[in-house]
């Protein structure tokens, strides 16, 4: 089935009346999303046959740095996480016993049913037909709800790549969380969404507004405030990349991308963007890492025992940071969406 979407076009950036408020008091709130997923090489291309889980055999590791934090995470699973006895056995045992939330994550290569090509621009969920995106994302629902016992509520697209129908397709779902947005990402040059618009606060969308978009947590730091995206792209562009531009600028403190996740980043990058973040008045943190992270060997970020233990140790800084240094407090996805409910109609400061 080939695709119609155009490239580079996800649900439209909300507007002032969109924004939800989420804050706990005064106290900002922090909701960490683990994308658990099967096991490939993100440096090859897409297949069907990639759906091996053996890492899941070790995600205790992951989940009793959580436990330790007090930290409730949402699982977003795939439909081979969500269809294999090997990763489904420890997440029933945390849902069972209330230490996390699940959710949906797509992807599409390794989704039935299975009418597109397997390619770079399919791999996004949002660039689908609109009948193909909903057929797969129903078929994860209801296998998670089989797996499971439980119905998903929340819900993030592979790849960060939510579409224009997006909204609509989770409203008839019952899906009314979406974590999709990747602010200050533009994955345009790859055929996926341009997140660059978007804000990093929660906000609502679908036709009735009641699907709690919740985006990821990252931005430009740096001195350069007016035009930091444009001035990044250029420094990083392929024709300035022989001047490695955007290392300079990154050194002198003029403008760097940061994300809120261990994956690539130190503690003292998150450390950085969060500071930065809340001294322009952000309340709600997305912290952000995948399953295979945990075995050696399956991520570029993590390839040996000594990465394992760098990626964990900065989770636990970053959570002792969080509820420390700045006074945040872990919340859920469902704890955000009530919340954002009960609020509604309530003027932002």
């Amino acid at each position: 089935m080939p695709s119609t979407r155009p490239i580079g076009t996800p649900f439209a950036p909300p507007s002032a009346a969109d924004r939800a408020q989420v804050a706990v008091a005064d106290r900002p709130g922090l909701l960490v999303v683990v994308d658990t997923e099967e096991e490939f090489d993100w440096s090859a291309g897409f297949d069907r046959k990639n759906t091996s889980v053996e890492h899941m055999r070790e995600i205790g590791l992951l989940q009793a740095v959580f436990d330790e934090a007090r930290v409730v995470p949402l699982y977003v699973v795939d439909y081979p996480i969500a269809t294999q006895a090997t990763s489904l056995a420890p997440l029933r045992e945390f849902l069972a016993s209330g230490r996390c939330e699940i959710g949906a994550h797509l992807h599409p290569w390794v989704s039935p049913p299975f009418e597109e090509e397997v390619n770079a621009h399919n791999s996004y969920p949002g660039n689908l037909p609109p009948a193909l995106e909903r057929a797969k994302l129903a078929q994860l629902v209801d296998a998670i709800e089989k797996g499971f016992g439980v119905r998903p509520r929340a819900y993030k697209a592979g790849r960060y790549g939510a579409g224009p129908e997006t909204p609509r397709i989770l409203g008839e779902l019952g899906l009314d969380i979406d974590i999709s947005p990747c602010p200050p990402f533009d994955l345009s040059g790859d055929g996926g969404p341009d997140w660059s618009s978007f804000p990093c606060e929660p906000f609502w969308i679908g036709e009735r507004k009641n699907v709690l978009s919740i985006p990821n947590t990252g931005a430009y730091v740096g001195f350069v405030k007016d035009g930091a995206h444009g001035l990044y792209r250029l420094a990083n562009s392929a024709a300035l990349r022989w001047a490695r531009a955007g290392g300079i600028l990154s050194r002198i403190g003029a403008v760097e991308r940061l994300f809120l996740s261990p994956e690539g980043y130190s503690f003292q990058d998150l450390r950085r963007l969060t500071l930065s973040l809340r001294e322009r008045g952000v309340a709600h943190f997305t912290f952000s890492l995948h399953s295979p992270s945990i075995r050696p060997g399956c991520t570029s970020y993590v390839t040996s025992l000594a990465d394992r233990e760098k990626f964990l140790d900065t989770c636990r800084r970053y959570f002792e940071f969080f509820a420390g240094e700045i006074g945040g407090v872990a919340t859920t996805a469902t704890e955000l969406h009530a919340r954002a409910t009960a609020n509604k109609g309530t003027k932002h400061a």
